[in-house]
């Protein structure tokens, strides 16, 4: 049955723009999120109703779902808190992110056991939560726009339920390669791809993953498993209005001076801001800067890098030894290369987005070498911010490479090696040239802003 309230278009999600505290005293505390998605539902206006379907994530979500305290503009699920365990960290975060990134250690993952049936039941479960809701609260014709690897198979769902909606599927990850996604279970990897393609609309970041799907579509599923569905691409910008405003306010400022200070006057600066997430191949990162050092002992005392990479996923072992392994490596460096007066890494492991602007604006060098990343906004954050203009040293596995490589400094994740020599070019860069460069890199990197990303899709969606 549809709500009475029905919405014209819907955004699924599992985070939503909304989470709840729950104080001592007993009371609420709602603190709201940003991004593409939030900007993009603000821009369209009041001529449609929407809705923004999430999960409730923790014990102040659900409590809020109990009681009924509710944001105008949001419904949240409150679904079982085993569930959600077993689909977001058993299915989504270790399979499905595993896959399309490629991190398996194949000798000894992955293993599809019992275990793994009994989490893929869970991830059934969590995803026909998501299908009812939106079926329930969606108008007559109405947009929904599902989001990522979490939702795979509420468009098949949805598409049982109500055959007259518009549905879209937006991938934030970069899609598998055949061979690699084979990795899964086939009847998994069939019913994957099936409920993706009960979309009208599936999209992804590059035309790299997008045509990767189509690849695993046709070889999974026949030839004509794209019939009915199409396959769009949208590639996320940065928001350069809201980065330069926030950029410069007061705690952005003070933290700059810290920083300063703990560089060191005259000392270049190699930047990088991430999760502590495996793909984003920080421990290669640290070992190119340790061989920097070590084959170009003139940059000793001369240069600085700045890691700050905040916790991700450290409920899952494998991402709290990593955490271990990068916080150990960057110690190694500092013991073996440091003096009374010059300390080679400064590695944070925290998040504070005011001190991670203040490494934009100082970077002389922005590294960013994922294993593989459906986009990443870093690489198109720092130009946008960096006071004089910085080098971008790029994984070409980035789907933001597709974008930025011409004015990079591109390097395979890989090697070592390379990415040290990536470095020292980068830091010998004349200013004209880095300044250039590092204009026309922002330039490409905010082409596509999160509300014009947004609406493009709902465009896309609705008119074709």
């Amino acid at each position: 049955m549809v709500s009475e309230r029905a919405a014209q278009v819907l955004v699924a999600s599992n985070r939503g723009p909304v989470s709840y505290t729950l104080r001592e005293d007993g009371t609420l505390a709602a603190k709201r999120g940003g991004g593409g998605l939030v900007s993009g539902l603000s821009a369209i206006g009041q001529d449609a109703d929407s809705l923004w379907v999430c999960a409730a994530l923790g014990d102040g979500d659900r409590e809020a779902v109990r009681r009924g305290t509710g944001t105008a503009g949001v419904r949240m699920l409150d679904i079982d808190a085993g569930v959600h365990a077993d689909a977001y960290n058993g299915i989504a975060n270790s399979v499905l992110w595993f896959v399309h990134h490629m991190l398996y250690q194949t000798p000894l993952t992955p293993v599809f056991d019992t275990e793994f049936r009994r989490q893929w039941a869970a991830y059934e479960t969590y995803n026909r939560a998501f299908a009812d809701a939106l079926a329930a609260e969606a108008a007559p014709g109405a947009a929904v726009l599902v989001q990522d690897y979490h939702l795979c198979l509420v468009p098949g769902m949805l598409r049982e339920l109500r055959p007259d909606l518009r549905i879209g599927h937006f991938t934030h990850t970069p899609w598998a390669p055949v061979d690699y996604f084979r990795l899964l279970p086939d009847d998994i990897a069939r019913q994957l791809l099936r409920g993706l393609l009960g979309a009208d609309r599936v999209a992804f970041l590059t035309r790299r993953w997008a045509d990767a799907f189509a690849a695993c579509a046709v070889d999974v599923l026949g030839a004509d498993a794209l019939e009915g569905t199409a396959v769009g691409v949208h590639g996320l910008g940065a928001d350069a209005e809201f980065l330069r405003e926030r950029a410069h306010q007061e705690d952005v400022n003070e933290w700059l001076v810290r920083l300063r200070e703990r560089v060191g006057a005259g000392r270049r600066t190699v930047v990088r801001v991430d999760r502590t997430e495996l793909s984003k191949n920080i421990v290669r990162g640290l070992l190119a800067y340790r061989q920097l050092l070590a084959d170009r002992p003139e940059w000793r005392g001369r240069v600085v890098h700045i890691a700050f990479a905040y916790p991700s996923r450290q409920d899952l072992a494998v991402y709290r030894e990593y955490t271990a392994a990068v916080r150990r490596l960057a110690d190694e460096i500092n013991a073996e290369y440091g003096t009374d007066d010059w300390q080679p890494v400064l590695m944070e492991l925290d998040d504070d987005f005011g001190r991670s602007l203040a490494a934009y604006r100082m970077a002389d060098v922005a590294l960013v070498n994922p294993i593989r990343d459906g986009m990443n906004l870093v690489a198109k954050e720092v130009p946008v911010v960096s006071d004089a203009g910085c080098a971008l040293v790029l994984s070409r596995e980035a789907g933001a490479y597709e974008e930025l490589g011409e004015d990079a400094i591109v390097v395979n994740p890989y090697d070592v090696m390379a990415t040290a020599d990536a470095l020292h070019a980068a830091l010998v860069m004349e200013p004209g040239e880095r300044a250039e460069r590092s204009k026309r890199l922002a330039a490409a990197a905010t082409a596509l802003p999160p509300a014009a990303w947004f609406l493009a899709q709902l465009s896309a969606l609705t008119s074709e």
